[in-house]
């Protein structure tokens, strides 16, 4: 049994990246506008302070310029950041969870049970008991431990922005992800010229698929998820969940 069924709906960092319908990105209250809008699942990004706490940020640094893990959850707090607790609480069990694990450099170097994925781990096998949820990453390292610790846990791998379709595909099923993650524009968007040697959304899906392998693109607009749901996507990681639910249904 695969992760999907259909083409399912992806909430990116709740509502989408930024200010959408006045909720910011990564918040409780985002979360439920996504869900209001028809989301399937949410995408959350996960990193650890300085203190071993997970909070959920997109980026390394607040606005002011500050590494999240130079500082303590209280001080990330102040600033709007949820933790992971909290958000998990935000998010109706009967949605599925897209969990994005930012790692650190300091992943590298720190003693192993401070490290991002030794905080995680324990969050990720309880979590999988109550609802769906799969963890992605452009991090391999962080996919392999996952398979080590939280086998029941599938895995995605993201590769980086733009990533070639062919690297994309095979690297996945080398790291022996259940998902591939594919940036949009690595399909190439509607309207873009032909690239020679870019292979069809339907051809990439097939390969995937005859590996093993779910499909995720992110994060594609209306028109691009109605394609790419047509050829095959199991899932799209979308910043307009109302309009690429519309899209899909009319599809």
């Amino acid at each position: 049994m695969g992760v999907f069924t259909a083409t399912e709906v992806i909430g990116h960092r709740g509502a989408g990246r930024g200010t959408v319908g006045g909720h910011r990105e990564n918040t409780a209250g985002s979360y439920a506008a996504a869900v209001r809008a028809g989301a399937d699942w949410i995408e959350v990004d996960v990193r650890r302070t300085a203190d071993g706490v997970l909070v959920v940020h997109h980026d390394a640094a607040l606005a002011d310029g500050r590494p999240v893990v130079d500082l303590p959850a209280a001080e990330c707090k102040a600033h709007g950041l949820l933790t992971f607790a909290e958000a998990l609480d935000a998010v109706p069990p009967d949605v599925g969870l897209d969990v994005d694990v930012k790692t650190v450099m300091e992943d590298a170097a720190d003693p192993p049970a401070d490290r991002t994925m030794a905080l995680l781990l324990p969050v990720l096998r309880r979590e999988a008991r109550r609802r769906r949820v799969f963890v992605c990453s452009f991090d391999p390292a962080a996919l392999l431990a996952v398979h080590e610790a939280a086998p029941g846990v599938p895995t995605a791998w993201m590769p980086f922005v733009r990533n070639p379709l062919d690297q994309a595909v095979a690297g996945a099923a080398g790291l022996g992800c259940a998902i591939v993650a594919i940036d949009a524009r690595s399909f190439g968007l509607a309207g873009d010229p032909p690239r020679p040697g870019r292979r069809s959304v339907a051809h990439t899906v097939g390969v995937a698929h005859r590996a093993g392998l779910e499909v995720v693109s992110w994060c594609p607009d209306p028109v691009d998820a109605a394609r790419f749901a047509e050829a095959g996507v199991d899932a799209v990681v979308v910043d307009d969940v109302p309009g690429v639910v519309a899209a899909l249904k009319g599809a």
